[in-house]
Formats: structure tokens, sequence, C-alpha cells
């Protein structure tokens, strides 16, 4: 088939009717809250400066974020499997919308962090049931709407950090969190009035045990803990990356923290792009080669950032990284695939949570990394680390990476 025919033909089924719609409000919702972390790494230098902050200490305040972004994933994965996905989508926009106003007006680090505590709490709340729900609704193309759903989430860290930057040196940091707090709770209303109560594919259940057998069934498949190492390691490596990557610039080579803010953005701009078509990439071709072709480009640039210095060099390594950004589409997709719909938030739940509350620690372990002067070293790390998520992925068996194809 013509490339351009089937991207067209996606593009009508994705927006066609009421499916637009809830495909516009689900990802609208999720560009804000996640564009609502990524304000964090821009703001890290001004918190660290009014909190009195260590490199270590403050990837540990970013390692908070993310534990906390992952801990409520399996509550909110069993609410979207119990109740309606609706509503735990709309709370997790307003537990975010106070958390953020909490962290903008807390006079001590212990309180920051509890607050950040909070932020990332009501953020784990919506991606498993933002990924059933549109499960129900595009069922033969949810990679391609969940690609185009996370490619959302990166124009909305596209715009708003620098935005967060900006009122920062304008005025002070704690503008630069508040403002994001209409827009959450616009995000909501939204979700209310467009999504419906709940998704006829899903019912009432709870976690009998026949639906246990079913989801320990699901996890017992052959080589699932393959794939969950690939997922672990991806995530400790974006977390790492994103959780410093403007501090790195400012800090090692040189840049303001507008410059900083501009290629952190810049970095997620390429996602607005990169996502969609992994999406459509894993729907026709599966996730073995997908997944590869968008982890080369980050292997490269991540080897290339120490050896650079000059700003249009750092942009070109900035954007071979920014594709895999498109591996969340992939791996996400299969793995919804494989649970019944009956057990799926619950089984992805368990997995994001245990997966991204270890790929947390991340940032205090590259935090402490830049604290003994050994940035740069940092980086090629992990490029090494996706050089091994890469042969992982070349010698899963064909049979569990590529059975979509068959």
């Amino acid at each position: 088939m013509n490339i351009t025919l089937f991207v067209n033909r996606i593009v009508r089924e994705l927006l066609n009717g009421q499916k637009g719609k809830s495909l516009v409000a689900i990802a609208g919702a999720w560009g804000t809250l996640v564009g609502s972390r990524m304000i964090y790494p821009v703001l890290l230098p001004h918190l660290r400066e009014s909190f009195n902050l260590s490199l270590t200490v403050a990837g540990f305040l970013i390692t908070i974020l993310l534990l906390g972004s992952a801990l409520g994933q399996l509550p909110g994965g069993i609410l979207a499997d119990r109740y309606s996905e609706r509503l735990v989508m709309i709370a997790s926009a307003v537990i975010v919308a106070i958390a953020l106003g909490f962290v903008s007006i807390v006079p001590s680090p212990l309180l920051l962090f509890i607050a950040t505590g909070a932020v990332g709490v009501g953020q784990s709340l919506y991606p498993i049931a933002r990924i059933t729900i549109l499960s129900d609704i595009y069922p033969d193309h949810l990679g391609s709407a969940l690609g185009v759903t996370m490619a959302t989430g990166d124009l909305g860290q596209t715009i708003l950090p620098p935005i967060a930057g900006v009122l920062a040196v304008a005025l002070t940091w704690q503008a630069g969190m508040t403002f994001l707090v209409p827009l959450l709770l616009l995000a909501a209303v939204c979700l209310w009035a467009v999504l419906p109560a709940k998704t006829s594919a899903g019912s009432s259940v709870t976690l009998s045990s026949a639906s246990t057998t079913t989801l320990l069934s699901s996890l017992r498949q052959p080589n699932m803990a393959y794939m969950i190492l690939i997922l672990f390691l991806y995530i400790l490596t974006w977390h790492s990356f994103t959780g410093f990557f403007p501090t790195y610039l400012v800090q090692e080579k040189g840049m303001s923290s507008s410059s900083a803010s501009i290629l952190f953005s810049a970095f997620f701009a390429f996602g607005i792009i990169v996502k969609p078509l992994s999406g459509a990439a894993y729907d026709r071709l599966g996730m073995r080669k997908s997944l590869i072709f968008v982890l080369l480009g980050p292997i490269i640039g991540l080897g290339l950032l120490p050896l650079l210095t000059e700003f249009w060099a750092l942009a070109t390594a900035t954007a071979l990284v920014s594709t895999m950004l498109g591996s969340g589409a992939i791996t996400q997709s299969f793995l919804a695939d494989t649970f019944p719909r009956r057990v799926r938030g619950t089984g992805l739940g368990i997995i994001r949570t245990s997966v991204s509350a270890v790929g947390a620690t991340g940032p205090i372990v590259f935090g402490y990394i830049g604290d003994a002067g050994y940035f740069d070293e940092g980086y090629l790390i992990l490029a090494g680390i996706l050089v091994v998520v890469v042969i992982l992925t070349i010698n899963l068996p064909r049979q569990f990476s590529d059975q979509d194809e068959e």
C-alpha cells in the first residue's frame, strides 16, 4: 500500500465523528499534564537556588516526581477497569492543578518534596486510563491513536517549559508553575464534556479469581520479562536524560538558561512528528523493526553530546536523540495488545508502576555522576544502555515480537 494513502486513511479514521472529539480531549489533557511535569527540569536551576539544592538532591527531587508518577499507575489502572476512565482522567488533572498551587507557596525543601510527590501521583492516574479508553475507541488502530496522543504530549512539552522559563526569568519561578493551573482545570472540563461515562467495551469488573488467573497468565507469557527489561532500560535512560539536559547545557556547555530551554523544547518538538510515525510503524511493521529504527538515532546523538560545543551542533545531536520518543508508542501499544480487555488496565498498571518506579532512580544516579564531575561520561553510559536495548530487541523471538505481523 502507498504510504501516503495509508497515512491519509489512518488520519481519517482517527478524526472521524465523536471519536475525533474524544481523541482531541484525551490528547489535549495529556499534553498539559506532561508539560506540567517537564517544567521541572527547566525550573530546576531556579529551585536549586531558592532551596540551596545540590545536583544530587535536585536529582532526588526529580526522582520523587517520577516515583509519584509511577506509584499511581496501578491504582489508576484498577480504577479504570472497575469504574470509569473519564473520572480517573478528570481526577488526575484536578489533583495536579491543586498540587502545583501548593508547590508555588511551600517555604521549605521538605514541603517542596511532598508537594512535588503529589504532582507526580496526580499525573500517574492518567496514562493507563488513557490507553484503555483509546483501545476501546480505536481497537484496530491503537498504535496510531496512542502515537497521536503521545505526540500531543510532546507538543505540551515543547510549548509549556519555555513559557515557564520565560515567566521564571521575567517574574518568579512560582509564576512559571501556576500558569498551568487554569489550563489543567480547563482540560478537566473538556474531558467531562466530551468523553462517555463508560466505554461500551468496558465493564465494572472486580479482580475475581477468573480475572486474576487471566492476568497471571498474561504476565507469564514467554519472554514477558524480556519485554519488561527493555521497557525498564528505556525508561531509565529517558528519565536520566530529560531530568538534567537543561542543567547540563547550562553548566557544561555554557548556554544561557533561555537557550537551554529552547533546545530542551526542540527535543520534544521533534517528537510531535516521531511519535505518530512510530505508532503507525508499529501498526504496519510490528514491534521489533519499528523499535530498532527509533533507537539508532539516540545512540549516535548521546555519544556525540560530550564532543560538541556549538549551538547548532548540539541541536543536531538533540534531534538524533529525540527519535527515542517514538519508543513509548511502540512498547505500550504492544503491551496493551498483550492483555485481554477486562484486565488490561490492571496489567498495564502493574508493569508501568514497577518499571517506572525502578527507572525513576536514574536521576539520582545521574545527578551524583554530575556532582562527581562526570556529566559527559554519563551521556556515554546512556548511549551504552540503548545499545543493550537494541541488542535485546534484535534477539526477541519472532513469534513474540512480530506476532502482530502474522
